[in-house]
């Protein structure tokens, strides 16, 4: 259960040399949902709609990586995909659940390919939203989002970023959020992970066109047309090279689809992932 003070403080799991803090919520064939890299995000602050829409008809397994949200890291952590890939493989060996479907939004897309690419018996369908995972020039958008430094005006900022209808951008929200960026060490691991100057950073968290095209999973890519963060180009260069995949395109959305199309957004993954 989360926390009654907290929503996103859920359940804590050892996975190797981490505590990872994770949500497990509704019943029937498993769904893992990897967030994106956002200031002060967390598995529940990215999930917590679609967890709603979605946890009457799946189990959902939404943990905060390594750097993000509650999960409890070593001081000496060096952020890397080969670790973040390490603790999703800890994560589902200590629930003991071999094969899941999985959901990853932006940074989390780059994770939920490398788990198809590197462990593709742990995968049953493939969902990727806003997906980082193929090298392309590293947006305005982006470059604000990895270089943000805590503030109310800073994090405003990056929010109207993110959504296309600004009127998601609320004050509430943007407390929320800047809150959650200043608590103590959250600033400290987010700079770690992705210091200037950027594009490495892109590159790194890229795969292989070869490792993409012997992706075999079926994979749906949700892309918002009006995304500042991640160019709808990454979207349609995993269509091309993933063969078992189709592409859906939102008009007038940004990098939120699960926020700004909630409701389409959950009908879209019920429907693929029980076809």
């Amino acid at each position: 259960m989360n926390s009654p003070h907290n929503p996103e403080i859920g359940q804590r799991i050892q996975t190797g040399s981490l505590v990872t803090n994770y949500h497990d919520i509704g019943s029937g064939e498993p769904v893992l949902l990897l967030h994106g890299s956002g200031p002060g995000v967390s598995a529940w602050a990215n999930w917590r709609l679609s967890i709603q829409g979605l946890k009457d008809d799946f189990r959902l397994l939404a943990p905060d990586l390594a750097g993000f949200g509650f999960t409890e890291t070593p001081t000496d952590i060096v952020y890397s995909r080969e670790g973040w890939l390490e603790q999703l493989v800890a994560f589902l060996d200590a629930l003991d659940v071999q094969k899941v479907n999985v959901i990853g939004n932006s940074f989390g897309g780059s994770m939920a390919l490398a788990l198809a690419i590197h462990h593709p018996q742990r995968v049953n369908k493939l969902i990727l939203m806003g997906s980082v995972g193929v090298p392309f020039e590293l947006t305005p958008g982006l470059d604000a989002v990895w270089s943000y430094e805590p503030s109310h005006e800073n994090m405003r900022a990056i929010m109207r970023i993110f959504a296309y209808d600004q009127q998601l951008v609320g004050d509430d929200l943007v407390r929320m959020r800047y809150e959650a960026s200043k608590r103590p060490g959250v600033q400290e691991a987010y700079a770690a992970m992705f210091p200037a100057p950027r594009q490495r950073w892109v590159e790194a968290m890229a795969h292989g066109e070869a490792e993409i095209r012997s992706i075999a999973h079926p994979t749906l890519l949700v892309h918002g047309r009006d995304d500042k963060v991640i160019p709808l180009a990454t979207s349609l260069t995993l269509q091309q090279w993933i063969d078992d995949s189709q592409l859906h395109i939102f008009g007038r959305c940004g990098h939120w689809t699960q926020i700004e199309h909630a409701a389409a957004f959950g009908q879209l993954v019920t429907n693929f992932l029980k076809a």
